[in-house]
């Protein structure tokens, strides 16, 4: 069973979000993931594991479709991507400023791989989930 960080992952899809007219740079995000957490008092864990895991992560995202590059029109350069419909869903579920958002990510967590592209679909599609 695959398992993910969900924070680390809500924080990238919203960069992917906020990244037009720059690049979407993965590794300062998860600086800043671990700022965060070290602000909460919550453990960090290994600085250099963490980077390495936004860089796996912003790949996974692209590769499996919750993710695609961002056109020139909508503030592209090459480097930065938008959100697909799978990927807002995915947003939607495990965004921690939505009430309510630790039973989907439970609910993922209780999958083989939660972001295996037909698994995602499958499990969002049900109302309960959310």
């Amino acid at each position: 069973m695959i398992t993910y960080d969900w924070d680390l992952i809500e924080r990238l899809l919203h960069e992917v979000q906020n990244s037009a007219g720059h690049s979407f740079t993965p590794r300062p995000y998860a600086e800043q993931h671990a700022a965060d957490l070290a602000a909460k008092g919550e453990p960090v864990g290994d600085l250099d594991h963490l980077k390495t895991l936004a860089c796996d992560y912003e790949k996974l995202l692209f590769d499996r479709g919750y993710i695609e590059s961002r056109t020139g029109d909508a503030g592209g350069n090459g480097e930065n991507f938008v959100l697909t419909a799978r990927g807002s869903r995915l947003l939607s579920l495990i965004d921690s400023s939505i009430p309510g958002n630790d039973h989907p990510r439970q609910v993922l967590d209780e999958q083989e791989d939660a972001l295996d592209e037909t698994t995602f679909d499958q499990v969002s599609s049900h109302a309960q989930i959310a």
